[in-house]
């Protein structure tokens, strides 16, 4: 699903050269849930924007899914993004105004998904996540477990090849974090669905079937979780 070959990012701020990744190689199957942890400054943040398309690497090589990613211009990494990513972060970047139903539904429209299908598919994927009752409840009728539910949902609703989560329980409590991540090992585990959370706390990366950290821009540990949580 995902090789990264001696990948590197440099960032330049003025006469100032910041190596944010020095030669990561790292491979992902499909059906993997990975967690990549790593302390604040540690490359684990570039690493995702690189995985998520959100950035290109200065050097090295990127295949996503039999797409050769790093060559790719503006336009085609956007395409890449809407065809094979779904996201999920710490805020839930919900519109306030409009339904979960229709939250979910919105990345769909910018594809040019017909509006039965669309609503049809953001149904389906509210149900899968439990809020298949609160179709019609905007954002500030939710709790902040529900909101990050719709948000799921919304990843979820585009089919997509990887779900990257980015610290997806930073804004919620530990007994609510815990049913988020329950519910986002029991989708691996029932869908095949290929996940990644980038998260800074080790109880989190231990709902994930392999582990890896990195530290100063490089991959210092890479093990497999033999007994995740749940």
């Amino acid at each position: 699903m995902i090789t990264i070959e001696q990948m590197t990012k440099v960032y330049t701020m003025g006469e100032i050269e910041v190596h944010a990744l020095r030669g990561v190689n790292l491979t992902i199957n499909r059906g993997e849930f990975v967690a990549i942890m790593g302390p604040s400054g540690s490359g684990k943040s570039t690493l995702m924007n690189m995985i998520g398309c959100l950035d290109t690497p200065t050097s090295g090589r990127y295949g996503l899914d039999g797409i050769e990613v790093a060559s790719l211009n503006d336009n085609d990494l956007s395409a890449v993004r809407a065809r094979k990513l779904g996201f999920v972060f710490q805020q839930y970047m919900l519109l306030p105004r409009q339904s979960a139903l229709a939250n979910v539904e919105m990345p769909m429209l910018y594809r040019g998904i017909d509006t039965k299908e669309r609503a049809r598919r953001a149904q389906v994927a509210l149900e899968l996540v439990g809020m298949g009752n609160r179709l019609d409840h905007r954002p500030n009728e939710l709790s902040g477990g529900q909101q990050q539910r719709v948000a799921i949902a919304r990843a979820l609703a585009g089919s997509p090849s990887v779900i990257l989560a980015d610290e997806p329980t930073g804004a919620l409590d530990s007994t609510t974090s815990e049913e988020i991540m329950h519910m986002l090992q029991q989708l691996n585990r029932e869908q095949n669905l290929t996940i990644i959370i980038v998260t800074h706390e080790a109880d989190i990366a231990a709902y994930a079937d392999r582990i890896i950290t990195i530290r100063d821009g490089v991959v210092t540990t890479d093990r497999k979780n033999e007994v995740p949580h749940g």
